[in-house]
């Protein structure tokens, strides 16, 4: 699965591909960009061979905007700490840790990614900031925010223009949580039905 995740908000994007490849890697981060509710400036990932490319890094330099395409220091594994951690709670508690060997999954997964679970981890699951880390003495003490959801912090932040302010909390307020969750879990059935 491909995670992206924006650092300054939380936001949280999936998208599964059928393997490594830079053509399915391509289409999925040209879905979860238009999916985005705001535009890329910036890409920081991992050294795997799926980011690492020449495709890749042409399609951010084509844009209008030119997006900022960073990369992991090699040998540092706690680099992406923000996509890993969400690797975790966007990824494995939801599907596990087996991989899938009918592609067919790939597309009823990307519904399930694209539709309900995003609205629901973003518009309902609070996420932790950090707002200071300082050390005293041996231990290293962190300070976070309160919990915020990401669409909350989107909504906050001064750069989001009142037009999509107005289209968020409108679809905020249209969406019911135990809705999304009932529809997730039709689907997490539905895909398990699959796999065995």
């Amino acid at each position: 699965s491909l995670t992206m995740t924006d650092l300054c908000t939380g936001w949280t994007e999936c998208r599964a591909t059928w393997n490594k490849g830079a053509g399915g890697v391509m289409t999925q981060i040209k879905a979860i960009q238009k999916a985005l509710p705001f535009p890329i400036r910036g890409f920081d990932c991992d050294n795997g061979s799926e980011f690492l490319n020449w495709h890749l890094l042409r399609y951010f330099e084509s844009h209008k905007q030119a997006v900022q395409f960073t990369r992991s220091r090699p040998y540092h594994s706690n680099d992406n700490a923000h996509v890993e951690q969400k690797n975790w709670s966007h990824v494995r508690q939801l599907f596990g840790y087996d991989r899938f060997a009918d592609a067919r999954l790939v597309k009823l997964m990307n519904d399930l990614y694209a539709n309900e679970f995003s609205l629901f981890t973003n518009f309902f699951c609070p996420t932790l900031k950090l707002v200071s880390k300082s050390r005293e003495g041996s231990k290293w003490v962190r300070k976070h925010s309160k919990p915020i959801t990401p669409a909350r912090r989107l909504l906050d932040h001064p750069d989001v223009t009142a037009e999509q302010k107005v289209k968020l909390d409108a679809l905020m307020k249209s969406l019911n949580p135990f809705n999304l969750q009932k529809r997730i879990q039709g689907k997490l059935t539905a895909i398990f039905k699959r796999v065995r």
